[in-house]
Parts: C-alpha cells; structure tokens; sequence
C-alpha cells in the first residue's frame, strides 16, 4: 500500500514501523521542492524513516517557496529553518549559513540520537561541530563529487584543496554513507574512513513504461518509427554534455528522424539552445509528467562522468528504456552489459558514440533491452533501502555509545 507524502512527486510505501524509535536530526541545505538527486532522494529517504514512526527534525534553509506557517511542522516531524544565500549561477538554491550556536543550544535541549548530515556546506560543516561538541553520533553522505566539478569550471587548481576539505569532512563522523561499493573504494583508497554502502532506490509505479504518450511524442514531432533519444539531468558543464553531443550527431547522420530530448535545466541551457536549434528542451519536469517524459522516448544516453550514483540511470530503466552509459556509478551497478543496457569503458567517447548509434539503429535490439531493463528494476524498490538507511543509523549509534567504555578499557591496558 502507498501514501502521498507531503512532496506530492513523493510516494511512500508503507511498511512495518521500527521496534525502536529515534531520534534522528537531518541537516541539508537542499529539499524539495528544489529538483535535484541529493533533494529527491534524501525526501525519500526521510520519509521512510518518518512513515517507520521515527522522529525527524529537518534542519535546512527557507526556500522562496516557503509557507509563512513553514517550520512548524508535524507530528514526529519537525523543521529548524535557518537562512541561506543564493548559489552562484543557481539563484533557486540556496547556501546554508553557518548556524553552530543555534544548532549547539537546540540540541543542548533537545538532544537527537544521531545527527545526519547530507550536505558538506557551510550549514552542514556548522552542524558537523556542534554535533561533535555535544558529543552526538554523526552520520554523513557522501553525495556528489565536487572536487571532480572544479576541472569543469575553470578552476582544476580547487580539486585538491576540495578533496581534503571533504576528506577532513566525512572522517569526523561516525560513518560516511555511499551509494555504490565502486565509491565506497575508491573513497577508501583516498584516505576516507568507515565507509559504508546504502543503495538508491526507484519508483517502479512512477516510472513505468505504461505512461508512454503518442501525444507527447507528437507533440515533439516525433512519428512512430522515429527514435527519440532522451537525457534527463542538471545541463552543465560538469555532465560531460559535449559526448552526448557527438553521439546524436552520429545518431542523427543515420537516422534523420531522430529527436534528441533533453529535460532539465541549469546554467548550460542558453548556450546549448543556440548550438542545438533542434533539440527539444523540456525544462524541469516532476512527477508524472517527468515519467511520461521518460516512458515516451525510445533510448536513454547518459554521457556524465562526475555521478556519485545517477538517479535518472534508474529512473530510465524502470521507465523501460535501454540505457547506454559509462560503466561507473548506477550504471554499473544497475546494467547488465547487452541485458539491460549497454556500458563503455569509463572515459571512451569513440565507444560511447558507437555503442549509441549501434541501439539506435536496431529497433529489435532496443525493445528486448528495454523489457529487460523493466524487469531488472523490480528489485531495487525503496523499502529495503530505507531499512538500510536505518540500520546503519542504528550502528553509527550503537557504536558510539561503546566508544567511551573502549577508551576506558584501552587506557587501563598495560603497556608494552
């Protein structure tokens, strides 16, 4: 059985409540209705954990779009408010302030079990402190790879100085959760500690090839035979847009009919409608109007190289969509290569072109991976994720209450 949440592109399904309530303070400095994966996801998330009769206090910046009443909250869900300043190049979003003082006396008096913190800016980093101040359990996510979007915007000088930050980041909290088992090393092997891994889930009643629309698809110009090559996203310099160009150029040479949809929006946008003229520009969709998107185009081509995951991987693929991607992130987690989709070697533009151009031109080939690609997604709903997310709550704060009695074991030890 599912419930609308109060994000109405929010489904919840119900299932049994926790044992053992908590107490779990959640701080990010983005949130729905902004639209983004670190935002959709963690509502989801949160929402779970809510819906299994935890506590939730959701410390984060008013939006615009804020109610005068926002902040009041809920039964077992409240909200902390703080300000925030506008991000450059994105005027929607919003940057925490730092607000260690407030956040050190409300949790003086109001003391949560574990403090989750999903953002590293500077309301998560003023929340990191003074959660360790009060000693509190402390969780983080790792979400996206900022020092990997530094070289895509003319400031590479910054990685370094990025990866230390988040480096330094993370390895104060109690555990720092991944999406996938690949980041999980590869953060391991950069010096990050107590890593651990919690999927991502997708809403297969959402994102459901039974929302396809012959009146979208004529509404793009798109005919029956056409194929129309969809990619949703954030259009930015950082998700690698220049091969997704190549590849509908390719694609376009032996298939004339070929529409290119993109949905999203960002600081790209202008620059991309002046080089591609014919590309259909959908902006920001949500919802159901998002899966028909999805569900009404033919192939899905995600050419981005900076994903910590890629909701949209997952989301194409329940929409019944082959999907051609690099082999990292969702895609390698969530594609078997020629089942469900097809993966190129990390970096290899000739091969993502050509491995493009092949599905396009193979109608055949495209509906036998897009009913895989259907079936394959039945197994990662987000029941079983919210779980994991909560047990591994439970863990940061179950290890954290043994930490005082080990120290004191270690310290009347002998010496050698």
């Amino acid at each position: 059985m599912s419930v609308q949440a109060e994000h109405p592109d929010i489904v919840i399904e119900r299932f049994a409540r926790s044992a053992r309530p908590m107490r779990i303070a959640v701080v990010t400095e983005t949130w729905p209705p902004e639209v983004n994966g670190v935002a959709i996801t963690l509502a989801r998330m949160v929402g779970g954990l809510h819906d299994r009769g935890h506590d939730i206090q959701l410390v984060r910046p008013r939006q615009s779009t804020d109610e005068p009443d926002a902040g009041l909250g809920r039964e077992g869900f409240g909200e902390v408010l703080t300000r925030g300043v506008p991000i450059p190049r994105y005027p929607h979003l919003k940057l925490g302030i730092p607000a260690r003082r407030r956040l050190s006396r409300l949790w003086s008096t109001q003391r949560p079990d574990v403090v989750h913190i999903a953002t590293e800016g500077p309301l998560g980093w003023s929340a990191l402190l003074a959660a360790t101040h009060l000693r509190l359990p402390v969780a983080t996510d790792f979400r996206t790879n900022f020092h990997s979007y530094s070289d895509h915007y003319g400031v590479g000088w910054l990685r370094a100085p990025i990866a230390s930050y988040l480096r330094k980041f993370h390895n104060r909290a109690g555990c720092t959760l991944v999406p996938t088992e690949a980041l999980r090393r590869e953060l391991e092997t950069v010096g990050f500690r107590r890593v651990r891994v919690v999927s991502r889930g997708v809403d297969r009643l959402l994102f459901s090839p039974e929302r396809r629309s012959d009146a979208l698809r004529a509404a793009w110009g798109a005919g029956p035979d056409d194929v129309v090559v969809a990619c949703v996203g954030r259009l930015a310099p950082e998700k690698n847009l220049a091969t997704l160009e190549l590849a509908f150029e390719a694609i376009r040479a032996t298939r004339p009919g070929a529409r290119l949809l993109l949905v999203g929006d960002g600081p790209s946008r202008a620059e991309l409608q002046s080089r591609w003229p014919d590309a259909l520009f959908a902006g920001q969709r949500r919802g159901e109007d998002l899966a028909a998107h999805y569900a009404s185009a033919d192939l899905f081509v995600f050419a981005s190289l900076t994903e910590t995951f890629g909701n949209v991987t997952a989301e194409a693929l329940a929409s019944g969509l082959p999907v051609v991607a690099f082999d990292y992130a969702a895609a390698s987690q969530l594609i078997r290569h020629d089942h469900s989709g097809v993966l190129v070697p990390r970096g290899d533009r000739d091969g993502f072109v050509a491995a493009a151009v092949a599905l396009a031109r193979d109608a055949g080939r495209r509906h036998r991976l897009g009913a895989e690609a259907r079936a394959v997604s039945a197994s990662h709903g987000w029941d079983a994720v919210v779980v994991r997310f909560e047990q591994a709550l439970s863990t940061v704060i179950a290890e954290a209450a043994c930490a005082p009695a080990d120290a004191a074991l270690a310290a009347r030890l002998p010496t050698v």
